[in-house]
């Protein structure tokens, strides 16, 4: 299989690898030097392309399957509004318009989408209500995927992750230091976040028809409480247990903040931000995943942060 993946980064590259060791002709995409040179590093070819620039686009070659992992670098809802709604928009147009086009896209969004739900269960059927201006981006992006792709015969999959973790994305010495804010971690290794989106290449799986795309949800077997979650890290780092703090007393450190900035946005402050980001709460289910066979390299945080744990006891010692 040819694969095209446009934003190589964090996580494409993983799956660039996982790719290649398994026979399949790979090419990845970045803007920058230093982004190709990674690509290169990974064992795998790099083209020169923005998702932004269709005509860059010509220089990518012809895919079975194209992979949207595109990143907006963390900046504000209009950033990120240019590269996954136009940006994917511009890609989808690009690739069906070719002689030869890919038979499908896989998006790559987050559980951001869901919004608030109270800690309760949520899953690829639960309506999304997003509860800031980014991941309302990331929901328009997601119709992109899912009926704009197949509307030009190209089968659409979103693959919905939650939070990434794994190599240089540990945050550890943030949760033992503390203090830590109370809610649900949704978490997802990167190897696994890869190894889903090679699963459903590899097994041609939840690829939807012409008809609509469909959506998998990207997460490991078990939410854990911060709490909990920072109290085991603690444990197993062999210091004590963190400070700790409900999202009021986040909510009231925020404000404080926002007020010693003395910004002058009415509309997006900082506080604002935060306090959308700390109300929602919700537990991700990764039965679909599971039921259609993927086996996770790290099924819990146990199993995936270990690596990290011994690292930071190593440089203890």
């Amino acid at each position: 299989m040819d694969v095209a993946i446009l934003g190589c980064g964090y996580v494409g590259l993983e799956l660039g690898r996982q790719l290649t060791e398994r026979g399949h002709s790979v090419v990845g995409v970045r803007r920058s030097d230093a982004g190709l040179d990674a690509i290169r590093d990974a064992g795998f070819d790099a083209v020169r392309a923005d998702v932004t620039d269709a005509d860059s686009l010509d220089a990518v070659p012809d895919a079975d399957a194209v992979v949207f992992a595109a990143s907006s670098g963390g900046r504000d809802a209009a950033a990120a509004r240019e590269v996954y709604v136009e940006g994917l928009r511009s890609a989808v147009d690009h690739f069906a318009a070719r002689e030869s086009p890919p038979e499908r896209l896989v998006y790559t969004s987050s559980t951001g989408v869901y919004g608030d739900h109270g800690g309760d269960w949520v899953d690829e059927e639960t309506p999304l209500d997003p509860a800031t201006e980014k991941a309302a981006v990331l929901a328009e992006a997601e119709r992109v995927a899912l009926e704009d792709a197949p509307e030009r015969g190209i089968d659409g999959t979103v693959a919905r992750f939650a939070g990434l973790y794994g190599p240089g994305r540990t945050r550890l010495e943030r949760y033992l230091a503390g203090p830590v804010t109370e809610g649900y971690l949704n978490m997802v290794h990167r190897d696994d976040a890869a190894g889903a989106i090679r699963f459903l290449l590899d097994e041609d799986l939840a690829r939807g028809t012409t008809a609509g795309g469909e959506v998998v949800l990207v997460v490991d077997d078990e939410p854990v409480s911060k709490h909990a979650f920072a109290d085991w890290l603690a444990d197993q780092c062999g210091v004590e247990h963190p400070p700790k703090q409900t999202v009021a007393e986040r909510l009231e450190d925020a404000a404080d903040a926002d007020a010693a900035s003395d910004s002058d946005s009415d509309s997006d402050s900082a506080s604002e931000r935060v306090t959308r980001r700390l109300l929602t709460s919700k537990r991700c289910s990764n039965d679909k995943l599971r039921d259609l066979g993927y086996e996770f390299a790290y099924p819990t945080f146990r199993e995936g942060y270990r690596s990290a744990i011994e690292a930071y006891l190593g440089e203890r010692d």
